[in-house]
């Protein structure tokens, strides 16, 4: 019974490790943004330095993680809850380089004017913030429903991030010397399409985790 005790403990650590994780990664994504619409370079500086502290907490989730299956020896949904948590904290360490490398480019647009108002980058990123607190929320409820809702935003990403591809290639036909920002713009896009991926394989994590099957919701 005290071994099982202290198994539960370790989940619940487990799952407060990876919200703790998940916020701060949203976090790092939203001051990446927010450093785009406001030209910041200080800002988007900032985003990169952060990003060690969220290298450490994948870390810390591998070595409980691994803990927990060589001392636990666990089954079933236990070791799936496990297996899918390893996952969750990969996804979650990617969104955040996806976040870096947002804010990478912000500093490399250091000085200039955009070509184009920033519409379809700030929509696509309140979407995946949607996605990002959907996929943590369907992850501690046990939720099937919300871990399914994140296909049909991902759609809506994709669909956003096509629009302004266009868009800036239209830009790029009317003033070639935009090129090089159009894209920027562009890059920045698609590593908020890439999150929006990273958001669904949780979904997938979590379906998995309730009914130990395997689902594709990209």
């Amino acid at each position: 019974m005290q071994q099982r005790q202290n198994f539960d403990i370790a989940l619940r650590e487990l799952k407060l490790k990876l919200l703790k994780m998940g916020g701060d990664v949203q976090e790092a994504i939203r001051k990446a943004i927010l450093a785009l619409q406001n030209l910041d370079p200080e800002l988007a500086q900032n985003v990169v330095d952060g990003d060690k502290a969220i290298n450490r907490e994948e870390h810390d989730i591998e070595d409980l993680c691994i803990r927990l299956i060589a001392t636990q020896q666990p089954v079933a949904t236990d070791l799936r809850k496990i297996v899918s948590g390893l996952q969750i904290s990969t996804d979650l360490e990617r969104m955040g380089d996806n976040a870096v490398d947002i804010a990478k480019s912000v500093i490399r647009l250091k000085g200039q004017k955009l070509v184009k108002p920033l519409v379809d980058i700030p929509r696509m990123a309140a979407i995946i913030d949607e996605m990002i607190s959907d996929a943590l929320n369907a992850y501690v409820e046990s939720s099937l429903d919300l871990a399914r809702k994140l296909a049909e935003e991902d759609d809506e990403v994709d669909h956003t991030y096509r629009k302004m591809v266009e868009e800036l290639f239209r830009v790029t036909m009317d003033n070639p010397s935009a090129a090089e920002q159009a894209m920027s713009l562009a890059f920045i896009g698609r590593h908020l399409e890439r999150i929006g991926d990273h958001a669904t394989n949780i979904g997938e994590d979590v379906i998995y985790i309730i009914s130990g099957e395997r689902s594709d919701l990209n």
